[in-house]
C-alpha cells in the first residue's frame, strides 16, 4: 500500500498544479473578456479571435479543472443522503462510482474525443468566423481533461482503498477537508459553548 500512496501524493501534487494554473486562465478570461468589450464600446472594433479564445480558455477551465475539484472533493453531492451513511459506507459508494462511472465514462470519452482531435490537427482546421482560430487546442483539451480526470480517480482510489483498509484518513470527512479558518472558527465556537455552560 506504501508505494500505492506515494503515487497517489504524487497525482494530487500533478493535479494541484494544474488546478493552480487553471485559476490564472479564469483571470485571463475575464481580462481578455474585459478588454473586448472596452474596445468595442470604444472604437467599436471586435474580434473574432478575441471572442473564441475566451470561450477556448473557459473550455480549458473546466475541462483541465475537474480533476482538481475532484481532488478537493468539490464536485456536487447528495449531503443530506450521505450525513446520514457511515465513513465506510461512504467510501465503498466512492469506489464503486470510481470504478463503474467515472473509469468508464472517461475513457469513452476519451476514445470519442481522441479522432476528433487529430483530424483537426492533420487537417488544419479553422474557425468558420472571419478572424477565427484553428480548431485542434480546444479539441485537444476534451481528452486531455478526462485523461487528467480519470488519472485523479486512480489516486482517488487509493485513498478509499486507504481508509477502508486503515491505512489512511477518510477524506471524505467533512473535517478532514475543512479550511483552517474553518477548523478555527468550530474550536472558538466550542469554547465560547463550554463558557456558556460553565456560567450555567
Amino acid at each position: 500500500m506504501t508505494p500505492l500512496l506515494a503515487l497517489s501524493r504524487l497525482i494530487d501534487k500533478i493535479t494541484t498544479g494544474v488546478g493552480k494554473f487553471t485559476m490564472w486562465l479564469i483571470l485571463a478570461t475575464t481580462l481578455i473578456s474585459a478588454g473586448n468589450a472596452i474596445v468595442r464600446k470604444i472604437f467599436n472594433v471586435s474580434s473574432n479571435g478575441l471572442l473564441e479564445i475566451q470561450w477556448y480558455l473557459f473550455a480549458a477551465v473546466f475541462l483541465m479543472g475537474a480533476g482538481y475539484g475532484f481532488l478537493k472533493n468539490s464536485h456536487v453531492r447528495i449531503d443530506f443522503i450521505a450525513t446520514r451513511l457511515s465513513a465506510r459506507t461512504r467510501n465503498w459508494i466512492d469506489v464503486v462510482g470510481i470504478v463503474g462511472v467515472l473509469f468508464p465514462f472517461c475513457i469513452l470519452s476519451v476514445a470519442l474525443a481522441w479522432p476528433l482531435f487529430t483530424n483537426a490537427l492533420a487537417s488544419g482546421e479553422m474557425s468558420q468566423n472571419a478572424g477565427g482560430l484553428i480548431r485542434w487546442p480546444v479539441y485537444g483539451l476534451i481528452p486531455m481533461g478526462f485523461a487528467l480526470l480519470a488519472i485523479q480517480g486512480v489516486s482517488e482510489l487509493i485513498k478509499r482503498f486507504a481508509f477502508l483498509f486503515g491505512r489512511g484518513p477518510d477524506v471524505l470527512s467533512h473535517e478532514e477537508g475543512d479550511t483552517p479558518e474553518e477548523r478555527e472558527l468550530r474550536e472558538l465556537e466550542a469554547i465560547a459553548a463550554s463558557k456558556l455552560a460553565g456560567e450555567h
